[in-house]
């Protein structure tokens, strides 16, 4: 097959593969969270994860971003789309709110985005009327898949600023590298990214009282969080990011919750009802509109 060829077919398989790699961060969250608080799991997160990325750009000899405006940029990018984001998801879920009300919430995102679009962006970025309907059909499925755990007494003040939070955090920060975030290599990008992070997340770390026990369980989910959710999910992210428009890209998170409801019933033999069933078809069909439009207008 000719290079050119496979390129073409890896480019195509990025969208698929995101959201498979991005579905289990909460399996992930369910294994590692009874064993480190929130904060101090993400701060040896992000450590190991920027010195992957750094020896990484050492062998390769990946150039750095050029200018101090851009390292400015992804320094902002890094605190929202990795602090601000997973550090509000694992707080949130720390203090008891479900898996499958957060993924709901932070679900919200490709709405919000869609919104800001079209009401800031040039008239070639303003959200279409298929979009919308594909946006409205993404979201009714997300309520069919996990809307059955809300109103269950999960839910406090607390949990919910929190995961309101990682919903504005993964929003801003996803349009913010749209806009102001130049081409440049994923590696050298994502280093300063965590780094960025580390800054911020370290400090608040160190307040947290409970210590970090390094159970098994652990030690495989702070493996699969950082060769495969940051090394593999994030970086597919950044290029998602560069390659599409915001909306198309964002939208792509609407398959997450129906996805990992298919993980947890293939790996906790969790059921799958009549309505997850159904809302995993309507987030199917929503999403298939948002990328249709947006191809069809290109």
């Amino acid at each position: 097959m000719p290079p050119a060829q496979q390129r073409a077919l890896l480019i195509g398989a990025m969208p698929a593969l995101f959201v498979l790699i991005w579905s289990t961060g909460f399996v992930v969250a369910r294994y590692g969270m009874p064993h480190a608080p929130p904060l101090k799991f993400l701060a040896w997160r992000f450590a190991l994860s920027a010195l992957c990325f750094v020896l990484w750009v050492r062998v390769s000899g990946a150039a750095w971003p050029q200018g101090r405006a851009q390292w400015r940029h992804l320094a902002v990018t890094g605190v929202l789309m990795h602090a601000g984001y997973l550090g509000g998801v694992w707080a949130a879920v720390r203090l008891g709110i479900g898996a499958g009300t957060v993924a709901l919430i932070v679900g919200l995102q490709p709405v919000l985005t869609a919104v800001w679009i079209s009401r800031t962006g040039s008239p070639s970025e303003r959200v279409s009327a298929r979009q919308w309907v594909g946006l409205a059909l993404g979201f009714t499925g997300l309520l069919l898949v996990v809307g059955h755990r809300l109103g269950s007494g999960e839910v406090t003040i607390a949990n919910l600023g929190l995961a309101l939070f990682a919903l504005f955090c993964i929003t801003a920060g996803t349009l913010y590298q749209k806009q102001h975030v130049a081409r440049c290599d994923v590696r050298t990008a994502s280093a300063v990214q965590l780094l960025a992070a580390l800054a911020v997340t370290l400090p608040l770390a160190l307040l947290e009282p409970a210590p970090v026990q390094w159970h098994p369980q652990l030690l495989g989910a702070m493996a699969w969080s950082v060769v495969v959710l940051t090394l593999g999910g994030s970086s597919l992210l950044y290029l998602l990011i560069q390659r599409g428009a915001a909306t198309v890209v964002t939208s792509l998170l609407y398959l997450v919750p129906p996805c990992t409801a298919l993980m947890a019933w293939l790996l906790f033999g969790e059921s799958l009802s009549l309505s997850v069933l159904v809302g995993l078809a309507l987030t199917a069909v929503g999403v298939a509109l948002v990328v249709r439009a947006t191809r069809s207008e290109a």
